[in-house]
């Protein structure tokens, strides 16, 4: 077997995978939040549905732990820990939810792995908003005595996954939600150093996410090393864990990674997704494991680097509900989690966990099939030029993909000045698009030897015949006959793939011309998009961090309903970025 050269180095001490999916079972939303276990739902759960849960948590937790997992991440704190002063609906609802997932708890413990549970900083109710707000007790100290009760309630947990820049959902129906209430380095330093002892007493980890989403003077902590640094100073505890994903943005391609990794000592874990949120959710082949090997090789160079975390399940709002280990369709997530395994524990190349796999008499089509997918959605689903673009507006990096995003494809106007404004070679981009698309024909064949799942394949060529129908739309000069292209194209793919059949793409259209003029589009690309990490002493400092601000505010107050649905009413909102 060829090992991964200068890997020797890290230790994986923590391998650990997110066990949501058996709580969405039969969850029958049309759009879902896939970002948390939807306790609203879970709390009308009769005793077969709990057993069912179970069931389908020892079987997850079964075969991750073959695959040499050793560690399973469930939501969460606050709907396990009882206090009088909650509201009493409230408290009959975490009873119910104490009792089943005690047992829920020990399913997984008897599958061989150690349990850890997430929290959001901070998940309140109303009755507990009105104390905090009444200066009865500071939110941090509630906080504090929380986990203290929940670790001494439950020993069985080896730790909690706690986050602490991104909040529930503007569509979160539940008596308990989070927000987010520290908004600066200092207040975060002050919170870890008064949980800190909490954990060191009852001797479990307190794993810290880096993860923001731009709000407030922390949303820039997953890249700025200055922020970052000053969050952590004289952080030096057994207990702590840092855990950051692969990129200074969510999980996309194009990434380089994260140079926090080498810029702390204390002991670290990196971050992958297995069900490719912005890549089909499993719907089709969106292979990780050359990112995993090439991460792991760059790695080797960090200090500390105990672990890693796969997301499986978790992350993003859309209608695609393929569920990891529960579902034979799941077999690309499922791909992914074994591969990224026999890469990160074992230190095995690529190559020799998609043998281990496939076998060795198929691993030289499976490997072709791998290369040809990812190399369709690299150059395909993404636009390479743009893609790579280091591009930052107000605290946060620009996604590499921006015209399709969860299970929306987007063909209007705005995308398509956005995209035209920052792709210098618009006629490679189409080039490479339509080059790419020719490989799947290559792939069906491909699937059909190796027992693959071709449906998913054919799948994938029609949607992403619509991606590349719109890079022609967005690169090209203004064609009515294109438009009228896209249009039956969108009619033929509603039609072959109806949702009573299988989750679908939503085809975003909208041909108006967009307000601006291209020369007054390109001065405030300018103005509020800068191509650094770094803030513009006068620009950023000034205007898109402080006066933007303000102005949106403004804006919202007056003219909320103007903004898209899609903005307004999927995971914190877009006014979370002018926070």
């Amino acid at each position: 077997m060829r090992e991964l050269e200068s890997a020797g180095t890290m230790e994986m001490e923590l391998a650990l995978i997110d066990g949501n999916g058996p709580f969405f079972r039969g969850y029958e939303k049309r759009r879902i939040n896939w970002s948390k276990i939807p306790f609203a739902w879970l709390a009308e759960a009769d005793a077969r549905r709990w057993a069912e849960i179970g069931d389908d948590l020892a079987l997850l937790a079964g075969r991750v732990r073959e695959l040499g997992y050793n560690g399973l991440t469930l939501d969460d704190v606050a709907h396990l820990v009882d206090h009088p002063w909650y509201e009493p609906e409230v408290r009959g609802q975490i009873g119910r939810f104490r009792e089943g997932f005690r047992r829920l708890f020990a399913r997984v413990r008897a599958a061989g792995l150690r349990v850890y549970v997430t929290s959001d900083y901070l998940a309140t109710s109303p009755a507990i908003d009105a104390r905090l707000a009444g200066r009865e007790v500071g939110a941090v100290e509630w906080f504090r005595e929380m986990v203290e009760r929940f670790l001494e309630e439950f020993p069985e947990v080896e730790g909690v996954v706690l986050r602490i820049g991104e909040s529930d959902g503007v569509d979160v129906r539940d008596p308990l939600r989070s927000r987010i209430l520290l908004k600066t380095a200092d207040q975060v330093n002050r919170m870890l150093r008064t949980l800190l002892p909490v954990f060191e007493k009852a001797g479990r980890r307190l794993i810290f996410r880096t993860w923001t989403v731009g709000s407030y003077l922390i949303g820039d902590m997953i890249w700025n090393r200055g922020r970052l640094g000053h969050a952590m100073r004289g952080i030096d505890s057994p207990a702590f864990v840092l855990s950051m994903k692969y990129g200074e943005s969510d999980f996309f391609r194009y990434l380089p990674l994260n140079r926090q990794f080498f810029r702390l000592d204390v002991p670290k874990i990196i971050e992958f997704q297995a069900r490719r949120e912005y890549e089909g959710a499993g719907e089709y082949p969106s292979f990780i494991g050359w990112d995993c090997e090439r991460y792991a090789r760059e790695l080797a160079g960090a200090r500390n680097v105990i672990g890693f975390s796969v997301w499986c399940q978790t992350g993003g709002w859309h209608g695609f509900r393929r569920l990891a280990f529960l579902q034979p369709e799941a077999v690309w997530i499922e791909l992914n989690v074994a591969v990224a395994a026999r890469v990160l524990i074992d230190r095995m190349a690529v190559e020799d966990a998609v043998a281990g796999i496939f076998g060795a008499e198929r691993a030289r089509e499976a490997l072709e099939f791998l290369r040809l997918s990812e190399g369709v959605i690299r150059e395909l689903l993404y636009i390479e030029e743009f893609a790579r673009l280091q591009l930052f507006f107000r605290r946060v990096r620009i996604p590499p993909l921006i015209h399709v995003y969860w299970d929306c494809v987007f063909v209007n106007d705005p995308v398509r000045e956005v995209v035209r404004h920052l792709v210098r070679d618009p006629e490679r981009a189409i080039r490479e698009g339509e080059a790419a698309f020719e490989h799947f024909g290559r792939m069906e064949v491909l699937a059909e030897r190796l027992g693959l799942p071709v449906g998913d394949v054919r799948f994938m060529r029609d949607t992403f015949g619509l991606v590349l129908l719109a890079r022609r739309y967005y690169l090209l000069p203004p064609d009515p006959e294109l438009r009228e292209r896209i249009r039956a194209a969108k009619k033929a793919y509603k039609l072959a793939w109806p949702r009573s059949v299988r989750s679908r793409y939503r085809i975003k259209t909208g041909f108006e011309p967009f307000p601006l003029k291209r020369r007054t589009f390109s001065w405030l690309m300018r103005l509020l998009v800068r191509r650094r990490q770094g803030y513009r002493t006068v620009l950023d400092r000034l205007f898109t961090l402080n006066v933007l601000s303000w102005c949106y505010r403004i804006f919202h107050r007056r003219h909320e309903e103007a903004m898209p649905k899609f903005l307004r009413k999927s995971a914190m909102g877009v006014e979370s970025l002018f926070r």
